[in-house]
C-alpha cells in the first residue's frame, strides 16, 4: 500500500545553482547530498513539511538523468511514493497492468530500495516505490 509521497525528483543541469535556487525559494538549506553510482546521480534533498524535494545532476553522461536533460531539460523527473512492503506493492502493480520497469529493487538514494514503473503505464509520469532498506 502506498503511504504518502516521500519525494518529488527534479532534473537539474547543476546542483550547486539548482540548490541556491531553492534554498531561496523554500527559505531553507538542503539537508543532505548523496551519489547514486549506480544510478549515475547526484543528489541533495530538501525536507518541505512531510515530503522531500530531491534536486538530481547527472555524475555520468550515460546516466538516466543525463539522457532526460538531453531529451526534455530540466524539470520534474519522477513522482516517489512512500510503500511498506515494496515487493507485494511490485506483485500487486504488475497484477493491476502497469509495468515495472526493475521489478528487484535496488539501493536508491536517502537509505532506500526503490522499484520504478514506466511512465508509458502511468500517463507519462515515472513512479517510483520507496522503501527503508535498514
Amino acid at each position: 500500500m502506498m503511504r504518502k509521497i516521500e519525494h518529488i525528483g527534479i532534473a537539474v543541469s547543476d546542483l550547486e545553482k539548482s540548490n541556491e535556487l531553492f534554498a531561496r525559494l523554500l527559505g531553507k538549506e538542503h539537508y543532505k547530498t548523496e551519489s547514486v553510482d549506480g544510478e549515475g546521480v547526484e543528489t541533495s534533498f530538501f525536507q518541505v513539511g512531510e515530503t522531500k524535494v530531491e534536486l538530481l545532476q547527472a555524475s555520468r553522461p550515460d546516466s538516466p538523468i543525463a539522457k532526460y536533460l538531453e531529451r526534455k531539460s530540466e524539470g520534474v523527473h519522477h513522482i516517489a511514493f512512500d510503500v511498506e512492503d515494496i515487493h507485494a506493492e511490485v506483485k500487486r502493480l504488475k497484477e493491476a497492468g502497469f509495468e515495472i520497469l526493475n521489478e528487484t529493487p535496488k539501493q536508491g538514494a536517502d537509505n532506500k530500495i526503490v522499484v520504478f514503473l514506466h511512465p508509458r503505464s502511468t500517463n507519462g509520469v515515472l513512479v517510483e516505490l520507496c522503501q527503508n532498506s535498514g
